[in-house]
């Protein structure tokens, strides 16, 4: 079944280029975080570059653990690896991290290829699956990927979670169609997470698309880093300004704090 949460809901078809319903639209820049010096400029020039769009997944597209804590999630995992007696694994700030994916590093560094790390993973695997079916959309994220769609880009997904999550999320929003099959994620070699751009550089190279015609959305330094290694043009997202201030001290020089920002952009560029 098709979710609707807040900050997606709309009347008539899920695309916003050519709209009269007035609503929606100041619905939209209602929602933006201001934009300030050449940034609507900047933001319209990677619009007009992009023909392929790297999405990182939690975060941009969704809130994966909205529902379901990280830090629960953390907490698990950490008690099963105590479980089998590996306290003395994780260092004490890694134990107390509400974050999986710092776990999963750190046993990755440590026993790398392992039987370990596989069963690890397999687990947050699990837990992201899991964590699906009460994830929350990120407002706009739906319309903006069917509208950029609709115009001619080609989305992708390049992210750190489980390729199964990400596949199971856009179905049940009905995205599936637009990605197809174009998700690379987690595997279980750990040193391919971002910052490293392995998934990207997959994503490039299954797309047969040259990397000064993608862009890449994301809202962590990581995924800035990966980009920038992978020769991609960043557009940030950031929906506090803790998340902002991280990525403009990453050296991210155009961010937004809604997507309907972006969205109104595709629009503006495919109407010109």
């Amino acid at each position: 079944m098709v979710r609707h949460p807040l900050g997606n809901h709309h009347h008539g078809p899920d695309t916003f280029l050519v709209t009269s319903d007035t609503k929606q639209t100041g619905a939209a820049t209602a929602e933006k975080r201001n934009v300030t010096g050449d940034e609507p400029d900047a933001l319209r020039d990677l619009v007009e570059g992009a023909r392929v769009v790297l999405w990182d997944f939690d975060g941009p597209i969704c809130r994966l653990f909205a529902g379901h804590s990280a830090d629960r999630v953390a907490n698990d995992l950490t008690s099963w690896l105590e479980s089998r007696g590996l306290h003395g694994l994780l260092t004490d700030s890694e134990r107390e991290s509400p974050d999986p994916h710092v776990l999963l590093r750190a046993v990755g560094r440590r026993h790398p290829g392992s039987d370990l790390v596989a069963e690890l993973e397999e687990r947050l695997s699990q837990e992201e699956l899991r964590a699906t079916a009460s994830a929350m959309p990120t407002p706009y994220a739906d319309p903006l990927i069917r509208t950029w769609t609709a115009v001619g880009s080609r989305p992708a997904v390049t992210t750190n979670n489980s390729p199964r999550a990400v596949s199971e999320y856009l179905a049940s929003r009905g995205l599936g169609a637009c990605f197809a099959t174009r998700v690379y994620g987690r595997t279980q070699e750990l040193n391919h997470l971002k910052p490293d751009p392995h998934c990207v550089n997959r994503a490039l190279e299954a797309m047969t698309a040259a990397p000064a015609t993608a862009l890449m959305i994301g809202d962590a330094p990581t995924d800035l880093y990966a980009a920038r290694a992978a020769g991609v043009p960043f557009l940030g997202y950031a929906r506090n300004e803790r998340k902002e201030r991280l990525l403009r001290d990453a050296g991210a020089t155009t961010v937004v704090g809604s997507l309907a920002t972006v969205l109104d952009a595709v629009r503006t560029v495919a109407q010109a």
